[in-house]
């Protein structure tokens, strides 16, 4: 298994819609392994392939005694619209905002196996499964802010002192990053 650099924006990958996975094999496996470890090394509750440089539509998530990983998904929402405080991403180093999400989300899509897959969540999973999704969309949670939180984020993106915070996050990260995966470009 392979620790995987994150990658941070201001990368276009980050800003890609990504490609849908036509079938499975080793590298695939191998690749949804390496995407767990990274996401459990860094702490994060979810992963999407994009934002390791990888665009397909896959994630994996850790959230609320959930853990698994869609490939493919298709998101539902529903419930009432709901402002949670403090979300963050993994490619957003330092930054926390409140974008406007659905209480409830499911998930359906397949697996590494190709079998059918479901996750229902509520709170911070569904969070979660908008969230990562979104990457897939090539959308950060920052592109849903509207208002000042919108101002703020993007004043602070093009601040100077952001590069250092972001440039800092990456060398931390950089100490358990693995060999780097090469199955998928």
């Amino acid at each position: 298994m392979t620790v995987l650099p994150i990658r941070t924006v201001p990368d276009p990958v980050l800003r890609t819609v990504a490609d849908p996975v036509a079938g499975g094999d080793r590298d695939l496996h191998r690749l949804v392994q390496d995407m767990f470890e990274t996401m459990d090394d860094v702490g994060g509750v979810g992963l999407a392939a994009p934002q390791v440089g990888v665009g397909l539509r896959i994630f994996t998530f850790d959230v609320e005694d959930q853990r698994g990983h869609v490939i493919n998904p298709v998101l539902q929402t529903g419930g009432d619209v709901v402002t949670e405080p403090g979300e963050g991403c993994l490619s957003v180093p330092g930054l926390h905002y409140n974008p406007v999400r659905f209480a409830e989300a499911t998930v359906t899509g397949i697996d590494r196996d190709g079998k059918p897959v479901e996750f229902h969540g509520t709170g911070l999973t569904a969070r979660c499964f908008q969230h990562e999704v979104d990457h897939l969309e090539g959308m950060l949670y920052i592109d849903r802010l509207t208002g000042e939180d919108r101002k703020d984020s993007r004043r602070r993106l093009r601040d100077p002192a952001y590069g250092r915070i972001s440039t800092s996050t990456r060398a931390d990260r950089a100490a358990t990053i693995s060999s780097s995966f090469g199955g998928f470009r």
